[in-house]
Protein backbone atom coordinates (compact mmCIF):
# COMPACT_ATOMS: atom_id res chain seq x y z
CA UNK A 1 0.00 0.00 0.00
CA UNK A 2 1.40 3.44 -0.90
CA UNK A 3 0.95 6.57 1.11
CA UNK A 4 -1.29 9.26 -0.28
CA UNK A 5 0.60 12.31 -1.55
CA UNK A 6 0.77 15.22 0.85
CA UNK A 7 -1.12 18.27 -0.30
CA UNK A 8 1.22 21.07 -1.34
CA UNK A 9 -0.37 23.51 1.09
CA UNK A 10 0.49 21.36 4.12
CA UNK A 11 4.03 20.54 3.00
CA UNK A 12 5.19 24.11 2.28
CA UNK A 13 6.80 26.10 5.04
CA UNK A 14 5.39 29.49 5.93
CA UNK A 15 5.87 32.10 3.26
CA UNK A 16 8.35 34.92 3.75
CA UNK A 17 5.43 37.33 4.18
CA UNK A 18 3.96 35.12 6.92
CA UNK A 19 7.31 34.97 8.74
CA UNK A 20 7.68 38.74 8.45
CA UNK A 21 4.17 39.32 9.76
CA UNK A 22 4.66 36.94 12.69
CA UNK A 23 8.03 38.35 13.80
CA UNK A 24 6.84 41.94 13.44
CA UNK A 25 3.68 41.27 15.44
CA UNK A 26 5.49 39.32 18.15
CA UNK A 27 8.10 42.06 18.50
CA UNK A 28 5.44 44.74 18.90
CA UNK A 29 3.48 42.63 21.39
CA UNK A 30 6.58 41.93 23.50
CA UNK A 31 7.47 45.63 23.47
CA UNK A 32 3.94 46.49 24.61
CA UNK A 33 3.95 43.89 27.39
CA UNK A 34 7.29 45.19 28.65
CA UNK A 35 6.30 48.86 28.25
CA UNK A 36 9.20 49.50 25.89
CA UNK A 37 8.72 52.99 24.44
CA UNK A 38 8.56 53.33 20.66
CA UNK A 39 11.80 55.32 20.60
CA UNK A 40 13.63 52.57 22.53
CA UNK A 41 12.20 49.88 20.26
CA UNK A 42 13.30 51.86 17.21
CA UNK A 43 16.85 52.19 18.52
CA UNK A 44 16.91 48.53 19.56
CA UNK A 45 15.91 47.46 16.03
CA UNK A 46 18.08 50.03 14.29
CA UNK A 47 15.10 51.64 12.55
CA UNK A 48 13.44 55.04 12.83
CA UNK A 49 10.57 55.80 15.20
CA UNK A 50 8.29 56.51 12.19
CA UNK A 51 9.17 53.05 10.86
CA UNK A 52 7.97 51.53 14.16
CA UNK A 53 4.74 53.50 13.71
CA UNK A 54 4.38 52.01 10.23
CA UNK A 55 4.96 48.56 11.75
CA UNK A 56 2.10 49.20 14.18
CA UNK A 57 -0.15 50.24 11.29
CA UNK A 58 0.80 47.14 9.29
CA UNK A 59 2.44 49.26 6.59
CA UNK A 60 5.93 47.89 7.28
CA UNK A 61 7.09 44.38 8.17
CA UNK A 62 10.54 43.48 9.43
CA UNK A 63 12.85 42.40 6.63
CA UNK A 64 14.65 39.04 6.89
CA UNK A 65 17.60 40.33 4.88
CA UNK A 66 18.30 43.23 7.25
CA UNK A 67 19.90 43.45 10.69
CA UNK A 68 16.52 44.46 12.18
CA UNK A 69 15.41 40.84 11.74
CA UNK A 70 18.20 39.44 13.90
CA UNK A 71 17.75 42.16 16.51
CA UNK A 72 14.01 41.52 16.70
CA UNK A 73 14.62 37.78 17.13
CA UNK A 74 17.12 38.52 19.90
CA UNK A 75 14.65 40.90 21.57
CA UNK A 76 12.05 38.13 21.53
CA UNK A 77 14.59 35.84 23.14
CA UNK A 78 14.99 38.46 25.88
CA UNK A 79 11.21 38.60 26.32
CA UNK A 80 10.87 34.81 26.45
CA UNK A 81 13.68 34.57 29.01
CA UNK A 82 12.02 37.17 31.22
CA UNK A 83 8.63 35.55 30.76
CA UNK A 84 9.99 32.23 31.98
CA UNK A 85 11.29 33.66 35.26
CA UNK A 86 9.09 36.68 36.04
CA UNK A 87 5.62 38.12 35.63
CA UNK A 88 5.20 41.02 33.20
CA UNK A 89 5.13 43.48 36.12
CA UNK A 90 8.33 42.00 37.57
CA UNK A 91 9.95 42.00 34.13
CA UNK A 92 9.09 45.67 33.59
CA UNK A 93 10.49 46.53 37.02
CA UNK A 94 13.66 44.53 36.34
CA UNK A 95 14.24 46.22 32.98
CA UNK A 96 14.04 49.65 34.62
CA UNK A 97 16.15 48.88 37.70
CA UNK A 98 19.89 49.09 38.09
CA UNK A 99 21.43 45.64 38.08
CA UNK A 100 24.68 44.71 39.82
CA UNK A 101 25.25 41.87 37.34
CA UNK A 102 25.19 44.44 34.54
CA UNK A 103 27.63 46.83 36.24
CA UNK A 104 24.83 48.88 37.80
CA UNK A 105 23.21 49.61 34.44
CA UNK A 106 19.50 49.48 33.73
CA UNK A 107 18.80 46.75 31.18
CA UNK A 108 16.43 49.07 29.28
CA UNK A 109 19.32 51.45 28.62
CA UNK A 110 21.59 48.63 27.48
CA UNK A 111 19.21 47.05 24.98
CA UNK A 112 19.30 50.05 22.64
CA UNK A 113 22.59 48.77 21.24
CA UNK A 114 23.20 45.37 19.71
CA UNK A 115 26.09 44.69 22.09
CA UNK A 116 23.97 45.70 25.08
CA UNK A 117 21.07 43.54 23.92
CA UNK A 118 23.40 40.54 23.61
CA UNK A 119 24.82 41.28 27.06
CA UNK A 120 21.37 41.38 28.67
CA UNK A 121 20.27 38.18 26.90
CA UNK A 122 23.47 36.44 28.01
CA UNK A 123 22.82 37.58 31.58
CA UNK A 124 19.26 36.24 31.45
CA UNK A 125 20.44 32.94 29.95
CA UNK A 126 22.85 32.54 32.86
CA UNK A 127 20.11 33.45 35.37
CA UNK A 128 17.76 30.89 33.84
CA UNK A 129 20.45 28.23 33.97
CA UNK A 130 20.82 28.84 37.72
CA UNK A 131 17.05 28.67 38.31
Amino acid sequence: MTAAPVAASTANPATAADRRRVLTGATLKAADLLDIPQTVLARLLGVSAPQVSRMRQGAYLLDESRKEWELAALFLRLYRSLDSIASNDEARAWLNSRNRGLNGEKPVTLIISAAGLVRVVDYLDAARARA
